[in-house]
């Protein structure tokens, strides 16, 4: 079993009842708990480091706070096989005033010191502007060249546009992330500041690029929850709620996210904790003043209601809007899996083909009073399957937790993986006439891009086809027919976890046209039966004579 004090004093303050944690966080513990510790055969606590870190932060800086304590030592976690870092990227997501530049200053000193002994081992810190991303580079060059420091002054050469370490050769920079202007340089660490404001994976790519030349390359990630959406911070954040919850490995990302686990806990401060773990009972003196600033704030909003968004977003780490929102909840998606009511009407077909070197997924669409019942069957290329989920893996047979199990929801009948370069368009026909026989199924709704390949297929089996020309403009007028159906229970996909599946990858964006039904991840997480499903929704009113639905009027 791995021990570390800092670790164990955390985690046993946390079940005492004396740290108070939001859900990401338990989640984290979780995993060290049931991954981590463990496994002293494979990883180590480099002690010597972890205890000289401390040291110099504290003598040279200020005392760490109970979260830099804690994480320090995975910062110093290595594997034994090759005696590099256990987790090469750290994301530190948490409200404004939390401490995060201090803490990473600290770091990024010890980094290039003798303390460290890696040669060469430059640190940049990247962030929009100029002014943000020498807020901390600022703050070591006091810190080093402050009257009394004689000693760092003999360690290091401190100018205003880098700090070298006499002893290792290494440079700390400041840049700003302007993808053209800059080059992959041959950084031991980059430090991301402000990630938030980050419109893309330009800069990233770039400095991430020269990692990997010196010894224990690693990146960290630090801000607080912006206004910019499907930019760098969504797809990072996505990502490390997949290692919360099992769907990735844990290894290489260390996510430590504090947020307020629902908005009703704005209005108590007894929990504003669990967004910034600085106003943690007892608080200290930075604490107490950080607690006043947010009181006052908070107060403010009584008759400044215009500055709520901030508040919300910033003090308290929370989106509230509805910009990255899922779908469905968890509970509503759970709502689904309910048996299908007497499939004894006609139903209306649909199909989302979009892709025919991944998935494609068919439909039926059922209504039974205010109840729609959608019954799906997925085809999938054994190619992609292979490179994305493992399905050739005989570890994989049946999920792993950490991919989607596809050869499982294969053998469930959900769905069949085809061994062929592209997707042979008579699968889905075939599988609407045998569909046909059993149910009646006489009309299909897809997409209009792919169906230049299947429309004469299908009109030649005798089915009507109908195209939607721009599947994206219809989405804002189905978006209160989708929240309603999964808000009220209304919607049916039976025992089908491959459908569930595609809908929890689905997130809804405000748009200035209005709500649009995206996927969270480009690649992995497919979407196609949720898309299929709304293709069917577009024309569900023809399952009810007597309901009149304003999509039927409009052209599009």
């Amino acid at each position: 079993m791995l021990q570390n004090k800092y670790v164990e004093d955390y985690i046993k303050k946390w079940k005492c009842g004396k740290i108070l944690l939001n859900k990401k966080r338990i989640l984290l513990i979780g995993l060290i708990e049931k991954h981590i510790l463990p496994r002293d055969d494979l990883y180590y606590f480099d002690e010597e480091q972890i205890a000289n870190y401390i040291e110099y932060s504290e003598k040279w800086y200020f005392e760490l706070d109970e979260w830099e304590y804690f994480i320090a030592p995975f910062i110093f976690l290595f594997r034994k096989e090759d005696d590099e870092p256990v987790f090469d990227e750290f994301v530190i997501n948490m409200g404004r005033g939390g401490g995060k530049n201090g803490f990473i200053s600290t770091l990024a000193n010890y980094f290039i010191s003798p303390l460290h002994g890696i040669d060469y081992y430059d640190v940049s810190i990247v962030a929009n502007s100029e002014k943000q991303s020498k807020r901390s580079f600022l703050e070591c060059f006091r810190v080093i060249n402050k009257k009394g420091n004689e000693d760092l002054q003999e360690e290091f050469e401190a100018y205003k546009s880098s700090i070298t370490g006499l002893t290792t050769q290494s440079v700390f920079e400041f840049k700003t992330s302007n993808a053209s202007s800059q080059d992959g340089g041959r950084e031991g660490a980059v430090i991301y500041d402000e990630y938030h404001e980050m419109e893309d994976t330009s800069i990233v790519d770039v400095f991430s690029g020269g990692l990997g030349k010196v010894d224990c390359g690693r990146q960290f990630f630090i801000g607080t929850k912006g206004f910019v959406r499907e930019g760098y911070f969504d797809i990072k954040y996505r990502e490390c709620e997949d290692v919360l919850n099992g769907l990735i490995e844990f290894g290489g990302v260390f996510p430590y996210i504090c947020e307020l686990d629902n908005l009703e806990e704005m209005d108590d401060p007894e929990q504003w904790a669990k967004a910034n773990p600085a106003l943690q009972s007892p608080l200290n003196k930075r604490g107490k003043r950080l607690y006043n600033t947010v009181m006052k704030e908070y107060k403010k909003l009584a008759y400044n209601p215009s500055g709520r968004a901030a508040f919300v977003t910033k003090r308290m780490n929370f989106i509230e809007d509805n910009m990255e929102n899922s779908v469905a909840s968890r509970d509503e998606l759970k709502a689904t899996n309910r048996p299908f009511f007497e499939l004894d009407t006609k139903p209306i077909g649909s199909l989302d083909f979009g892709s025919v070197r991944d998935f494609s997924t068919c439909g039926l669409l059922f209504k039974k009073g205010d109840e729609y019942a959608f019954k799906s069957f997925t085809f999938a290329i054994k190619h992609f399957c292979d490179v994305h989920y493992g399905y050739s893996n005989t570890n994989n047979d049946f999920g792993s937790g950490k991919k989607a199990p596809i050869k499982k929801w294969e053998n469930d009948g959900l769905m069949a993986v085809k061994d062929e370069p592209s997707l042979n368009p008579m699968h889905i026909v075939n599988w609407f006439i045998e569909m046909r026989e059993i149910y009646g199924v006489e009309k299909i709704i897809a997409d209009n891009f792919k169906l230049d390949i299947l429309r004469p297929l299908l009109e030649a089996e005798g089915f009507e086809v109908e195209g939607i020309r721009r599947p994206s403009s219809i989405h804002p007028l189905l978006a209160p027919r989708v929240e309603d159906g999964f808000a009220n229970h209304k919607f049916i996909f039976g025992d089908n976890p491959l459908m569930r599946w595609f809908t929890n990858n689905v997130y809804v964006k405000e748009t200035q046209a209005g709500k649009q039904f995206l996927k969270k991840e480009e690649v992995k997480r497919k979407t196609d039966g949720f898309q299929a499903f709304v293709h069917a929704l577009y024309r569900a009113t023809e399952l009810d004579d007597e309901e009149e639905f304003y999509l039927d009027e409009i052209s599009f």
